[in-house]
């Protein structure tokens, strides 16, 4: 795993190329989409990551996925998770942790990162090497700083979505669905806006 406290975009976009460059082909006709604070560095966002987060829809996605980077070293091999309802692998790519899984937890939401339909529908395509890669859009990633109370990152977003601009009906949304309190959404959103 990388020893690393904190990964460049360079080293994020390096390893995920390597990753698409083997894994492409078998998530051609699967829903994937790169999530996490990873997601958020690529971005452009300045942010510690650590890893690389990829979340795929079906558990089938995540055999295939590790079938092909097999010439990378496992770090686990795919296995059912039942406390955090996911199927997972992992792999070290380039020195870096790269985390393949599923997300198994019911919403009617569209706006949570890693459930439902969100992280299939809210997202930008990102040029890397050969490849247009699905990337959460940072309105969804805020709603998930928050709700976990890490100011540390959702701050840093709250300032590049008021530099580059922001969906703000998607933010809204994306606040509800994650039970913000209305006070801390109304804040957010005056600070964006």
């Amino acid at each position: 795993m990388s020893t690393q406290d904190k990964l460049t975009r360079r080293q994020i976009c390096k390893a995920l190329t390597l990753f698409f460059d083997c894994a492409a082909q078998e998530l051609s006709d699967q829903r994937y989409c790169v999530v996490g604070t990873a997601a958020a560095v690529i971005q452009g966002v300045n942010l510690v990551a650590k890893d690389i987060d990829i979340l795929v829809e079906k558990r089938e996605a995540v055999d295939k996925v590790a079938h092909a980077l097999e010439r990378f070293p496992c770090i686990k091999p795919p296995i059912w998770m039942p406390d955090a309802r996911q199927y997972y692998t992992a792999f070290e790519i380039q020195g870096t942790l790269v985390e393949i899984s599923t997300v198994e937890r019911e919403t009617n939401s569209d706006c949570i990162e890693t459930l439902g339909e969100g992280p299939y529908k809210h997202i930008e395509r990102i040029k890397l090497g050969d490849h247009w890669v699905p990337v959460i859009k940072l309105e969804l990633r805020l709603a998930t700083e928050l709700v976990r109370g890490r100011s540390e990152r959702s701050l840093p977003l709250i300032r590049w979505l008021r530099k580059v601009g922001c969906d703000q009906p998607l933010l809204q949304r994306a606040l509800q669905a994650g039970c913000i309190p209305e006070e801390t959404q109304a804040e957010v959103v005056k600070r964006i806006s």
